[in-house]
């Protein structure tokens, strides 16, 4: 047997840790699992990459924050067609001629989009998004004369 080896009588089993990548079948974190059923398909190829989104509710509007390290503000899209906020852009990995061996590469290069649903009640016309430090912030203002009636009437 492969990895078992005797020492005065006793088996002694050779076992070697070996860290798995994460990947669709076996994801390390269950909001791996959310995030990729409702952002990805089974067919995306691996040049893509899911950022980090962080999305608050405040009195004045809508927070969304992304963590995408690396872009350049031109870099971005961002879209809004019949409710539906689209973000999107691509980091590409350079390779310089250096020198340099990598070991491991780990930061995530390739394309993304997120797109969020928003209310009925927002001014699209005052949508502001701002890059800074590695985070895409998008503020989405409510319209204070559109009020969501959110009571239903059981008859």
């Amino acid at each position: 047997m492969k990895g078992v080896q005797e020492f005065e009588n006793k088996k002694i089993i050779d076992m070697t840790l070996i860290k798995r990548n994460s990947d669709w079948f076996f994801p390390s974190r269950m909001d791996n699992v959310i995030d990729r059923f409702f952002n990805e398909n089974l067919t995306e190829s691996k040049s893509t990459f899911n950022p980090r989104v962080d999305i608050a509710e405040t009195k004045k509007g809508f927070e969304i924050d992304l963590a995408v390290p690396g872009f350049d503000k031109k870099g971005f899209d961002i879209d809004l067609k019949d409710g539906l906020l689209s973000i999107s852009g691509e980091r590409k990995f350079e390779k310089k001629e250096d020198d340099k061996n990598f070991y491991s590469i780990q930061t995530e290069y390739g394309k993304f989009k997120k797109s969020f649903q928003l209310p009925d009640n927002i001014d699209a016309e005052k949508i502001v998004a701002n890059y800074k430090n590695g985070l895409l912030s998008v503020f989405v203002p409510k319209d204070e004369t559109k009020k969501v009636v959110s009571k239903i009437t059981v008859k």
